[in-house]
């Protein structure tokens, strides 16, 4: 299925007007150049099924390029299913198992498996020639593949590298470039697309999209959150949503930013989408800003 090209969201000026008050509130409590250091998306829906398109919102640099951290981790597993649909891949219980562990647990070793198996490239020693040029015509495929999606918000991202925990070595240094200037890059108005596409079922089949909720799905109950440490949701957008919510998400976090994309439906309400990159040290261990936000703009919803 086609995401199509009508026009993302409907503008709305008093959210536009709410949101910039809340910067620019949440920068005078301590936290200085926070309107140049986060990137948002915010998206309310008038139905429980909403399609792409029908949502209303308000945006704050939305179109800044960003290190997305392991929120492109959402952008494979959508490629997983692109591939599967495709037959360029077999839903093989091990890849369903990288799949899963990637995006519940953000685990890195399986989103390096699943970076091979998309691309046909394998870590290792550097390369040179023709063999080089080989393999980062192969680790591109990603970006090919959203290329050809025909999206104008998806036009400058870069998905084509692993994520670490400790950093590149090897030929994924070398394609990183000597100032990093390949690393992986992204912005709120192109992950906001992307979500909002699975969770309406206009990214992939209805299958495949059912699939990608499945995993994006997280528990809010507290006493599942406190057996895992690295739940995505404590310090993040759903830490700030009330009691009885439900949401769909993916975290980035490292020590240079703070991210994460969400679609979730708090009690009495319709749908909202919301995305928020932090960028600096700073913001990167602030664990109260994201359910902050969220908190506010989903007071804010039911207010309306």
């Amino acid at each position: 299925m086609s995401l199509g090209a009508m026009a993302f969201y409907k503008t709305n000026l008093e959210m536009s007007s709410f949101l910039e008050k809340l910067i620019q509130r949440f920068e005078k409590e301590g936290r200085p150049n926070l309107q140049k250091s986060i990137s948002l998306i915010w998206i309310c829906y008038d139905s429980l099924n909403p399609r792409s398109g029908s949502g209303f919102g308000a945006t704050w640099l939305p179109n800044k390029i960003i290190y997305p951290a392991s929120v492109v981790k959402l952008v494979y597993a959508c490629a997983i299913e692109a591939w599967i649909q495709k037959d360029l891949l077999v839903a093989s219980v091990e890849l369903r198992r990288a799949q899963a562990d990637m995006i519940r647990d953000s685990s890195n070793d399986a989103t390096s498996y699943i970076v091979d198996l998309l691309t046909g490239t394998t870590s290792g020693p550097s390369l040179t020639g023709l063999r080089w040029e080989a393999w980062k015509k192969q680790r591109n495929l990603v970006n090919d593949w959203l290329k050809s999606l025909h999206l104008s918000e998806l036009e400058f991202l870069n998905c084509s590298q692993k994520t670490w925990t400790d950093g590149p070595f090897g030929r994924d240094k070398d394609f990183y470039g000597e100032k990093n200037q390949h690393r992986n890059a992204m912005t709120v108005l192109a992950t906001a697309k992307i979500l909002e596409g699975v969770m309406t079922n206009q990214l992939l089949s209805n299958k495949a999209n059912k699939r990608l909720k499945d995993l994006l799905s997280r528990p809010l109950d507290l006493i599942q959150r406190k057996s895992d440490p690295e739940n995505q949701i404590d310090g993040f957008l759903g830490e700030g949503l009330p009691h009885g919510s439900q949401i769909w998400s993916k975290a980035g976090l490292m020590s240079e930013v703070r991210h994460d994309a969400a679609w979730f439906i708090t009690p009495n309400s319709e749908p909202m989408l919301l995305v928020a990159f932090c960028e600096g040290n700073l913001l990167a261990k602030d664990n109260f800003l994201l359910p902050a936000l969220a908190d506010q703009l989903s007071k804010w919803r039911l207010t309306k």
